[in-house]
């Protein structure tokens, strides 16, 4: 590695890994926890086999998991302006990793609280317990723990797919990295530089992943 390079990676890494932190991890976590609100009033509503609205559901997820996420960023930022709806790229950014991601997470999601013993749901009626208090204290806890893996996939899932943003001038760190190429032209070596930095993001929400995993199975052993 000559001199010129290495100084182009030494200088571009602290500005790679602030935009980093700044843009990319809050991304991600706002579009997750949007997702995950969408991904679980879906799933109840389809758990709750309410006519009319689960197939409003099922429409949904159709729509989502049919269509490309380059193309649902593009028809909202740049589609969504001609019928004078006008969105940030930060916020379109969010709406769209949240409401596509929502889909794959209900689905996640459905299958969870349909791994709950329907017998509970009569347990909780005999012990005078309402519809609601069922599915707070009984149902969704259970279902949780069994969704915990599938839903920090799609969290890692969803960091990686923030890259998309840049698509539509949200400066996150890839974004960031396609400016400074476009002043060095070290194509390599700055992806290179990029990728590691996703791969050391990924590692730790792994790693979290993992602990938070560990807990649940302990407080589940506790509970039995």
């Amino acid at each position: 590695m000559n001199e010129r390079l290495w100084n182009i990676l030494v200088d571009s890494f602290p500005k790679l890994l602030r935009y980093g932190v700044e843009v990319t991890i809050p991304l991600t976590i706002l579009s997750f926890l949007l997702a995950l609100l969408i991904a679980l009033i879906v799933a109840l509503i389809q758990y709750a086999n309410v006519k009319v609205l689960r197939q409003i559901c099922r429409f949904y997820i159709w729509i989502i998991r049919g269509t490309p996420l380059l193309v649902q960023l593009y028809l909202v930022f740049y589609g969504l302006p001609s019928v004078g709806v006008v969105l940030d790229a930060f916020p379109a950014a969010v709406l769209v990793l949240g409401f596509n991601e929502g889909a794959y997470m209900a689905e996640t999601m459905r299958g969870a609280l349909e791994s709950v013993s329907r017998g509970q749901l009569e347990a909780g009626y005999c012990v005078g317990m309402n519809y609601l208090q069922i599915m707070l204290h009984v149902v969704l806890p259970q279902a949780f723990r069994t969704a915990f893996p599938a839903l920090g996939n799609s969290m890692i899932a969803m960091l990686k797919e923030t890259s998309m943003a840049a698509t539509i001038t949200v400066m996150e760190m890839f974004r960031q990295a396609q400016v400074i190429n476009g002043r060095v032209y070290e194509s390599l070596a700055l992806y290179g530089e990029v990728a590691l930095i996703y791969l050391l993001f990924c590692t730790i929400l792994s790693w979290v992943q993992r602990l938070g995993e560990k807990r649940l199975a302990t407080y589940g052993g506790a509970r039995s």
